[in-house]
């Protein structure tokens, strides 16, 4: 089916932002914005067919505008936290914004998650395609590099949405790119997701310090509750674990080709997801910081009222030499893929 484009505001600066609907024929609906690249909102059905949106969001540039707990967006350069806000790459050190108490978090002030992407809409073979495109200048919030970034959704017949990203430089530089998407198959502003049943493909996990960077160690899950690799309900040991889930996990077999890092399912609409991803590694993260005073274009978004699996590279890993390198130099071409795939129990 036809994509669908719209007015969705002004940025800061005045340029037009749009919003686009993709649609395939058995009843999934993705809208995602130019600014950002953000997903506003994404209908699944549930075992009825009934659609529902699972995706916590606004239905107003304004609200995004105005600031949010990254809802939706793609994270860049560097998803997640640089220790000290600071790394050095070929004998160089360069410092980042510290806007994660002294280290560094999500691209930094301006990420990509605050950037007006240039669109382009298509009818693809396997299903309706949004690119966007933004090329980021050297320098830009600490990084080195002209670095121009690849960002194509596509909404498949086979109830998928896949996120294929690519990306160059003429500097050698650092990357890790992800979605931030916060999901509640229950539906978006319907409450927790305690009761949401998830599976991680993953035996081990990278331990923290008191600020969430990670130590260096990767750790077995087993014994802690951190342990998914059987389907648990989100909130049975989350009391465990102090505010909430913010764990970097070490996906099984992860880091090349598309591997199947999680399962999540909603045992009372019946909606399931299984994620796929080129990645090594998967954050859980379950909205720690709502609180209810966020109404979004579900309701009230309250504490664990929403999770996040962004699969990415490590938190830190420029620091730790033994982590996989997210090092981009000139002539390669950073290729990332991941896929939510949908369905009913």
């Amino acid at each position: 089916m036809p994509i669908k484009s719209a007015p969705f505001g002004k940025a800061a600066d005045g340029r037009n932002v749009e919003l686009f609907t993709l649609t395939n024929d058995r009843g999934i609906t993705a809208r995602i914005t130019s600014y950002g690249c953000i997903i506003t909102e994404l209908h699944v059905p549930d075992r009825k067919g009934r659609p529902g949106n699972v995706m916590l969001g606004f239905d107003d540039l304004q609200r995004y505008l105005a600031g949010h707990p990254m809802f939706g967006c793609i994270v860049g350069r560097f998803a997640n936290r640089i220790g000290g806000a600071r790394f050095t790459l070929d004998g160089v050190e360069y410092r980042l914004a510290a806007n994660n108490g002294p280290n560094h978090i999500h691209g930094g002030r301006v990420g990509f998650d605050k950037k007006l992407w240039t669109p382009e809409a298509a009818d693809a073979a396997d299903g309706p395609r949004l690119t966007l495109r933004y090329t980021s200048a050297d320098g830009e919030e600490g990084y080195p590099g002209n670095l121009s970034v690849t960002v194509v959704y596509t909404l498949t017949a086979s109830d998928e949405l896949r996120i294929d990203y690519s990306a160059t430089t003429d500097k050698p530089t650092i990357l890790n790119l992800t979605n931030h998407g916060y999901f509640n198959l229950a539906g978006a502003g319907s409450g927790t997701v305690y009761d949401q049943v998830l599976t991680l493909n993953a035996d081990r996990y990278t331990p923290v310090d008191q600020g969430l960077i990670p130590t260096g160690e990767i750790a077995p899950v087993a014994g802690t509750p951190l342990d998914f690799r059987k389907p648990t309900p989100v909130g049975a040991r989350i009391a465990q674990v102090g505010m909430g889930y913010d764990h970097n996990f070490v996906i099984n077999g992860g880091g090349g080709e598309l591997v199947v890092c999680a399962r999540l399912e909603d045992p009372a609409s019946g909606r399931g997801m299984e994620v796929h991803t080129t990645e090594p590694g998967v954050q859980l993260y379950t909205g720690n910081y709502l609180d209810g005073r966020i109404v979004g274009n579900g309701g009230a978004y309250v504490r664990h009222g929403g999770l996040c699996l962004e699969t990415q590279h490590y938190p830190d890993s420029p620091n730790k030499p033994q982590f996989p390198s997210t090092v981009l130099r000139p002539g390669q071409t950073f290729r990332s893929t991941t896929v939510f795939r949908f369905y009913t129990v």
